[in-house]
């Protein structure tokens, strides 16, 4: 059975999104009398769950693509050479396969900690692909943030994440590690396989 509910986004400015953005999500929605929340997850959150969940199911959501355009600091890179991971961007007609996790809203204390590096948490669409669509969470990197490296041909990208090793390990295990989950989870994803397979030429 889905737990379907809604929450409000509180209006905080983008812009004010830094290097660390947890005290701003922890202002971005209101949860009060919500049991439980979908959170839907597109980088590492698929195959790093570290967390407790209730509830695990593939989704998409519509509109957005996945990019390596956001700065790791903190997890596969340093503030001297972040590495890079996935954020999302629009596009239109993009349709973005990965995980949900309906999750009490007490997770998202965590949660917050670990996608503080620039990332804001924002409601969403989540479509399982079955008729029974959910709101959903789902945390996204913004032009406006302050560990934003922007866009890069997939070679150049590649070359940088070969460099790039951070507390949570290399940005090269993010990127292949990323690669396999989406395999596994029947997505096709070519920017990502393109930089997975400029990885491994090099």
């Amino acid at each position: 059975m889905l737990h379907h509910y809604t929450v409000s986004d509180v209006t905080v400015p983008d812009v004010a999104a830094g290097h660390d953005t947890t005290a701003a999500n922890r202002a971005r929605q209101d949860f009060t009398g919500v049991e439980s929340v979908w959170l839907f997850g597109y980088g590492s959150l698929i195959y790093k769950v570290d967390f407790p969940f209730l509830e695990r199911r593939v989704a998409t959501i519509q509109g957005w693509t996945r990019r390596f355009w956001q700065g790791s600091h903190d997890h596969r890179g340093t503030h001297a050479h972040p590495g890079r991971v996935v954020t999302l961007v629009p596009e239109a007609g993009a349709v973005c396969t990965g995980v949900a996790y309906r999750i009490a809203p007490a997770t998202l204390e965590y949660l917050d900690h670990r996608e503080k590096n620039g990332y804001l948490r924002f409601t969403t669409m989540l479509d399982f692909g079955d008729g029974s669509p959910a709101q959903g969470l789902v945390y996204i990197a913004t032009t406006a943030n302050a560990a934003w490296l922007g866009e890069a041909s997939e070679a150049e990208i590649a070359r940088h994440i070969a460099t790039a090793v951070g507390p949570s390990g290399s940005n090269r295990e993010y990127v292949l590690k990323l690669a396999q989950a989406l395999r596994e989870l029947g997505a096709n994803d070519p920017h990502v396989f393109a930089i997975e397979a400029a990885l491994r030429s090099l």
